[in-house]
């Protein structure tokens, strides 16, 4: 528990710096939020540096990020997946067994540690990894294998794939989740330590309860601007997507970070760390 000085005065206190992502998948837990702060959005990535540097006092940022300290996690509200996630994809060129280099999206920090992971633990690989960039898309990189996150794998998967271009494309939410049996979460509300979160741990709870009981309605107003159907869009929020932080979830955390760690990606005995701790809640809203 943080205490607090003296002198703080929620009524004077400057608002919550909060950041978020512009991902259709994170529509649902930031839906109904604002009001409840000073509210930007940015890639993931960007998130977690905004938060580590004092810009940020509240983030949906990627998990691995969580593991590495200096955050707890303030919600229950989470994107995760228990089975395809459908918009966080490996592209092969060649079979997974004997890729040597590893594109990954500069968005992503967790399914850049969760594709390592698995080429790791399956394969006994560890690729050698290069950056691409925002904007750029599979045919602007020769890697052995690539790495897309959010709208730009959903939109990327069929074109590619029928092109003949790539031999095998991973579900990296379906490749965990097949190998461990348990959930995977890629992005948590978390705050800086010193940061008193307050009424805004309600908010983030209530914001994402909300989203996921109009889930047809985001569905309906952002299917277009991501060029799916509305049919496509709310299945892929509904059926793909999980935003609950429950007991499996924290499991599937801890695992994570344990298989993280091995590779060096994360510091070894780091554990995430949830103030208060998370609703016992296995569904909202399904």
């Amino acid at each position: 528990m943080i205490h607090l000085p003296h002198q703080f005065d929620r009524r004077t206190a400057p608002p919550l710096r909060i950041g978020a992502v512009q991902y259709l998948n994170t529509k649902p837990l930031v839906h109904g939020l604002g009001g409840a702060g000073d509210l930007a959005y940015d890639l993931p990535s960007r998130l977690a540096d905004g938060l580590s540097a004092g810009r940020l006092d509240v983030a949906l940022i990627p998990s691995v990020e969580a593991l590495r300290g200096g955050y707890r996690i303030v919600s229950d509200a989470c994107i995760g997946c228990r089975g395809p996630v459908m918009s966080v994809k490996v592209f092969f060129r060649t079979a997974p067994g004997r890729v040597a280099t590893l594109a990954v999206d500069e968005g992503s920090r967790t399914s850049a540690a969760l594709a390592r992971v698995l080429l790791a633990e399956r394969h006994g690989l560890r690729p050698q990894v290069e950056l691409l960039p925002i904007g750029s898309g599979l045919r602007d990189t020769q890697a052995d294998a690539v790495l897309l996150i959010g709208d730009r794998a959903i939109e990327a998967h069929g074109v590619d794939r029928m092109s003949g271009s790539f031999q095998v494309v991973w579900d990296l939410g379906d490749e965990w989740c097949r190998w461990t049996g348990l959930p995977f979460v890629f992005a948590v509300w978390a705050v800086r330590d010193g940061v008193e979160p307050g009424m805004l741990v309600d908010r983030l709870t209530a914001a994402r309860d909300a989203g996921v009981a109009n889930l047809a309605a985001i569905a309906a107003a952002e299917a277009a601007a991501h060029g799916l159907t509305v049919p496509q869009c709310l299945s892929y929020l509904r059926d793909n997507l999980h935003y609950v932080l429950g007991d499996r979830e924290r499991e599937a955390l801890e695992l994570f970070g344990r298989r993280a760690a091995a590779l060096g990606l994360v510091p070894r005995n780091v554990r995430p760390r949830l103030s208060p701790p998370a609703r016992r809640v296995e569904e909202v809203g399904r």
